[in-house]
């Protein structure tokens, strides 16, 4: 995904993350300055959807204006992904693990001790 949040605030004239703060704040969004200069500065790791939601009020944009899917970088990547829905193989080739429908010699009645 790529982050969008400095394209978009250009675009309603807003160039320092001190402006894009403002505007924030004019919606009910409190961030401290340091976690706007995070958002503003690179690609965040994670963005709270109540967050995301707010930013897109202050910014009067769309999620979709924010975040663009962009294609894999490299098929390498691709590789060492697990799929989501469990299928293939994990990284470095083994399977994934199936846990156990039965206990051998039956369920457990005691806690260990």
């Amino acid at each position: 995904m790529k982050w969008n949040l400095r394209m978009v605030a250009a675009q309603r004239d807003l160039w320092r993350p001190t402006e894009v703060l403002a505007a924030f704040q004019e919606v009910g969004f409190h961030p401290s300055l340091s976690k706007v200069a995070a958002l503003w500065g690179g690609k965040p790791v994670t963005v709270r959807l109540d967050d995301l939601d707010l930013i897109c009020a202050a910014l009067d944009c769309t999620v979709a204006d924010l975040l663009q899917a962009e294609p894999a970088a490299a098929q390498g990547e691709q590789d060492e992904r697990i799929a989501a829905d469990g299928s293939g193989d994990r990284a470095g080739g083994r399977p994934r693990p199936v846990p156990r429908t039965h206990r051998p010699g039956g369920p457990r009645l005691l806690p260990p001790s």
